[in-house]
């Protein structure tokens, strides 16, 4: 992802997903949580929610990629840095943040957790 432009157009593509704010800042919003926010501690990274267990294997596997500083230490998010090649597991974290996040019904109808 090269901005926060991209990362709400691939965002948006997701049923029921709109742009949004969290904490006064741009957001992507689903079923009123946040999936992703522009509030990280810098304008080269956005926060994007991950499931519990996912943080800490994808700083270790992808370090350029994700990272993380104190205030999210034992916060289910990670801070992703725009412009690296990770674009394709990026999306296919934020597919997997909406599915933790749908109903059994959405659930259903997409299919497996991506």
């Amino acid at each position: 992802m090269k901005d926060w432009t991209e990362v709400v157009a691939i965002g948006c593509t997701l049923p029921g997903v709109e742009p949004g704010s969290s904490y006064g800042q741009p957001a992507l919003r689903f079923r009123n949580r946040t999936l992703a926010g522009t509030t990280a501690p810098g304008s080269d990274s956005f926060v994007l929610h991950v499931a519990e267990g996912e943080k800490d294997m994808l700083i270790e596997t992808d370090p350029a990629t994700f990272w993380q500083t104190d205030h999210y230490r034992g916060w289910p998010v990670v801070l992703v840095r725009y412009g690296t090649d990770a674009s394709d597991r990026i999306a296919t974290l934020l597919h997997r943040a909406w599915w933790d996040r749908a109903t059994v019904t959405q659930r259903k109808a997409w299919g497996e957790r991506p």
